[in-house]
């Protein structure tokens, strides 16, 4: 993570980055709601930062593509935290599903 970004900065960059990604339906926290970034007040679902790798878990949206739904989540994950990304696809939305509203914080700038 870059030494400028907070882990909420960072955790929150990597939940909106993953949910722009055509055919992410939306973050999934696991079996048990524990992939998660914990922070003061609140956590940011489906995101795991750690150390040496970040853990994504997806809900994928109808007919998306798995493999290159997935590839495109760890790439852009990838610009955003150093070491290896990991994506697991956690569920496949029904057709027609809307995704959940998200409590990821908008950014006021996008830093570069």
């Amino acid at each position: 993570m870059s030494s400028e970004l907070t882990p909420a900065d960072t955790a929150d960059r990597v939940a909106r980055a993953v949910l722009a990604v055509p055919g992410v339906h939306d973050l999934h926290g696991g079996v048990l709601g524990e992939v998660a970034t914990y922070l003061p007040g609140r956590r940011v679902t489906g995101v795991r930062l750690r150390e040496h790798d970040t853990q994504v878990h997806l809900v994928l949206s109808w007919g998306a593509p798995v493999t290159a739904t997935t590839e495109a989540v760890r790439a852009r994950v990838a610009e955003i935290v150093p070491g290896t990304v990991h994506v697991a696809v956690e569920d496949i939305a029904a057709p027609g599903e809307q995704a959940d509203q998200h409590a990821v914080p908008e950014d006021e700038e996008e830093a570069p």
